[in-house]
């Protein structure tokens, strides 16, 4: 088989071979939050282990960090605990910090690109599912629990079974209107929340290079809702334009040498795969998901699906969606009500996704009685959109202008939904309670869409306002 990136980087990071079956792999960069890694600084504690490599390890603070007051200590006494210990955390063990006194806080998944330690070729991993963001800068990168992150930490190591690669290749130009988040929720609706389990996912074709950095991570971010542990975009010369000049990405000729071996570990044309699987961008329109996971999802000019047009295994999950959401077989997405708007998270948090919400905004307002919301995914993003004056156009359209921080996409801060509140989300996941409420509702979709439904108070076709 002619290798793609994903068997060159995964050989060249392969320590050994362990008896187990599982391949030794080398760590490049591990990033680390406040919610999975106080268990595992305390392993290493209870072993008179050290971190062997803390020049490779980053910090932030993101998933519990209020975003509407972050006054110290914070109004939740367990978030203030947190934030006290990878705050001592950091400092003990000498691993840099990106806390709420710096500039360079925000979403971890965010921060990685945008200071440059998101490179081509490292192997990433991080205490957090949806780090598969970082392949779209054609790096392996995945998501590790609490004892993993213990390993990384004392050995920069992790033991793991390589995976198949399917190619998803995405041919043809975008329509006005359609997203990087239409076209990864299209995919997981295709293949299944399932269908990627075993697999690395490399996307490709002429709609997916056409993306921006920032189009590329949304896909790869939401890698893992369709099973897949890895998601990833061969580099080009968007990648390297993108990583010139970060704080952290090589600079002069160290950065030219790096970029001539970027481009020789990418596919191949010669490359092979596991499985292909094709889709033509063309035919896409803005989708909306309608049930409780993302793969519950259909074009806004289509209809809820009846239980006996799904597969077998699908009706079960189907059927819970019905009665949670309260909808039905046959409904029209279009023209259901929200309560709730919120443009953010490691999905859709960066500054071309607020740009694109506030342009469907500008000279607009939601829609009375809506609660909405807009929070940066890093300080870095809200200081680019301020000085763009976005923020003014989300508050003179009635959003809320917020801290950086994950927020409501996950709500374990302040950020959650009320009782049965229905929330048009730009974020990652619709699982029940995933937004705070045992009850709320989610509706997945792009920035544009969650803005042209708090402008009309309703899901609506973006197309139709754009």
């Amino acid at each position: 088989m002619a290798d793609n990136l994903f068997s060159r980087v995964w050989d060249i990071h392969t320590v050994k071979k362990l008896d187990s079956g599982q391949d030794q792999l080398f760590i490049g960069l591990h990033l680390i939050h406040e919610v999975t890694s106080p268990q595992a600084f305390q392993m290493l504690r209870e072993r008179g282990l050290r971190v062997l490599r803390p020049d490779r390890t980053f910090a932030t603070v993101d998933h519990i960090v209020p975003t509407a007051d972050q006054t110290r200590p914070f109004s939740d006494p367990l978030a203030e605990e947190m934030m006290q210990e990878i705050e001592k955390n950091t400092e003990e063990f000498g691993i840099e910090f990106f806390g709420l006194s710096t500039d360079k806080q925000g979403i971890v998944h965010i921060i990685g690109p945008e200071l440059g330690l998101t490179q081509p070729a490292m192997t990433i991993a991080c205490g957090d599912s949806h780090t598969s963001t970082h392949g779209a800068f054609g790096a392996i990168a995945f998501g590790i629990g609490t004892s993993q992150i213990r390993d990384v930490l004392a050995t920069q190591t992790l033991a793991f079974s390589k995976p198949k690669v399917r190619k998803i290749q995405v041919n043809g130009t975008l329509p006005p209107g359609v997203y990087a988040k239409d076209i990864i929720l299209r995919i997981i609706a295709d293949l299944g929340v399932n269908g990627g389990i075993g697999y690395a996912y490399e996307y490709n074709g002429e709609a997916i290079h056409a993306l921006s950095m920032e189009g590329r991570m949304t896909i790869c971010n939401m890698s893992i809702e369709g099973g897949a542990r890895v998601g990833y975009v061969n580099p080009d010369e968007k990648t390297f334009d993108y990583l010139s000049g970060r704080r952290y990405a090589p600079s002069g000729e160290a950065f030219a040498r790096a970029k001539r071996y970027w481009k020789d570990l990418a596919s191949g044309l010669d490359a092979e795969y596991d499985d292909v699987y094709t889709l033509d961008a063309s035919s896409l329109v803005p989708m909306v998901t309608w049930g409780i996971n993302p793969g519950q999802a259909i074009g806004i000019d289509a209809r809820i699906p009846n239980l006996s047009d799904l597969p077998d295994d699908q009706r079960e999950v189907a059927q819970k969606a019905y009665d949670h959401m309260g909808f039905h077989a046959s409904d029209a997405m279009i023209g259901k009500e929200i309560d709730v708007a919120f443009i953010g998270s490691c999905t859709n948090g960066r500054i071309s996704d607020l740009r694109e919400a506030a342009r469907i905004l500008e000279g607009r307002r939601i829609a009375k009685g809506i609660r909405a919301f807009v929070v940066p995914g890093s300080k870095q993003v809200a200081t680019q959109a301020e000085a763009e004056g976005l923020h003014e156009v989300f508050q003179g359209a009635g959003f809320e202008w917020r801290g950086a921080g994950c927020s409501i996409c996950l709500a374990m801060n302040p950020d959650k939904l009320d009782g049965r509140e229905i929330c048009a989300s730009s974020s990652n996941r619709n699982f029940v309670g995933r937004q705070g409420s045992p009850t709320g509702r989610t509706l997945l979709m792009s920035p544009a869409m969650v803005a042209a439904a708090a402008v009309n108070g309703r899901v609506t076709d973006v197309r139709e306002i754009a």
